[in-house]
């Protein structure tokens, strides 16, 4: 009985020191407020719509990165070592999204330090208004596209839109180059893919042949041929040569 009211005494005084209030000041949490109203000032209003545009201009950043460089063609062609390895989700589409990154930067780094120079800076310094700065940065990133854009894809465009023809460069709108370019790339990508997929083709072939010539009918060539392929590629230093192409073929 005595460790009984012991067990009793004890819970007491433990509910009693939980019901004491601790002397602590609270936490302050921050308040946003989001508010639409109307204004009869059109200073207002202007501040309104530029931020407004580049609210959007953020939101689209991605689909800028991905279309408008070298993303599209290295990504491409890395997704296509990946199926000729035939090792599945080896290396994981995060390793390949962020190889397929760092080297867009190192080849548009040419491009971007170009738009810092002509655009960037003069509009900081206050020497280029900001359509004039839009059009300073929007150059270098046009030439770069219209160096990797085939001929043909651009005329196609140019003829689905009934534009007139072209006399020079800043005759090229936006609206043809970009479409034109993406197809361009996909086709550069897809070449160097059909490169990449052959010697292993050549593995996979012959590991299905000497299969069957030993009757292992039930033996799944790509198990076999896995090991080869791999080894083959760390003796030839894959790596090291499809990104020395991709960067060269820019």
């Amino acid at each position: 009985m005595t460790k009984k009211y012991l067990l009793i005494m004890i819970l007491v005084l433990l509910l009693a020191l939980l019901a004491v209030p601790v002397n602590a000041e609270p936490l302050p949490i921050p308040r946003v407020n989001l508010e639409i109203g109307g204004t009869d000032e059109p200073g207002e209003m202007a501040v309104s719509l530029q931020l407004l545009g580049l609210l959007t201009v953020l939101s689209l950043a991605p689909a800028i990165l991905i279309m408008m460089t070298s993303f599209v063609r290295i990504i491409i062609v890395l997704s296509f070592v990946r199926n000729a390895l035939a090792t599945q989700q080896m290396p994981p589409n995060q390793v390949l999204i962020g190889l397929a990154l760092f080297l867009t930067f190192f080849i548009m780094t040419p491009t971007w330090n170009e738009i810092n120079a002509q655009a960037l800076q003069p509009y900081l310094a206050g020497e280029l208004l900001q359509e004039e700065a839009f059009l300073q940065a929007m150059d270098p990133i046009r030439y770069f596209m219209l160096k990797q854009t085939r001929e043909k894809d651009l005329a196609l465009f140019i003829n689905l839109s009934n534009s007139p023809q072209p006399t020079t460069f800043a005759d090229i709108s936006n609206v043809v180059l970009i479409p034109a370019f993406v197809i361009s790339e996909l086709k550069t990508a897809f070449q160097l893919g059909f490169l990449i997929f052959l010697p292993f083709l050549v593995i996979d072939m012959v590991v299905a042949s000497v299969l069957m010539s030993m009757g292992m009918m039930m033996l799944p060539p790509m198990m076999i041929s896995l090991p080869f392929k791999i080894l083959l590629f760390v003796l030839v230093d894959g790596w090291h040569l499809i990104v020395r192409s991709l960067v060269l073929s820019f």
